[in-house]
């Protein structure tokens, strides 16, 4: 797990405030289900995912969004109170293959600056393709 941050004095738009690689294992998916209450098995089961079309067991998706936000609540020195609207698209599912995995990497860049704090766009990506869209976090800086 790699960390690149800044601080919020003396921020330009394009900056990178947070870069990390999360990797993913069929473990973590089991633990995720347990707290969430998600069982659905195409989260853990191979042959229900491939049933219903899918090319294999799939990350939760808000597993996938709670990853990505926690680099910007980190750079905010764990004050996560400071982000007041976080939003997304689903644009690709995260396939988590049984013995390999899958490492999420999440690069946040901030978008705009105004008098209400920064839009920090989140790039979210595994094997190089975007997983979630329009990933913006509006924070407050002061």
């Amino acid at each position: 797990m790699a960390d690149n941050m800044a601080t919020p004095a003396g921020l330009r738009v394009g900056d990178v405030v947070a870069e990390r690689s999360i990797h993913l294992t069929r473990d973590t998916l089991v633990r995720y289900a347990g707290a969430s209450g998600d069982f659905n098995p195409i989260h853990y089961r191979d042959d229900v995912a491939t049933a219903v079309g899918l090319d294999g067991v799939l990350a939760h998706g808000m597993l996938t969004m709670g990853l990505a936000v926690q680099p910007v609540v980190d750079w905010l020195a764990g004050d996560s109170g400071k982000i007041v609207d976080y939003q997304v698209r689903f644009t690709r599912p995260v396939v988590v293959d049984a013995e390999t995995g899958a490492d999420v990497t999440v690069v946040a860049k901030v978008g705009v600056l105004d008098d209400a704090g920064a839009r920090i766009d989140l790039t979210v990506t595994v094997a190089d393709q975007t997983v979630l869209g329009k990933a913006q976090v509006r924070v407050v800086l002061a």
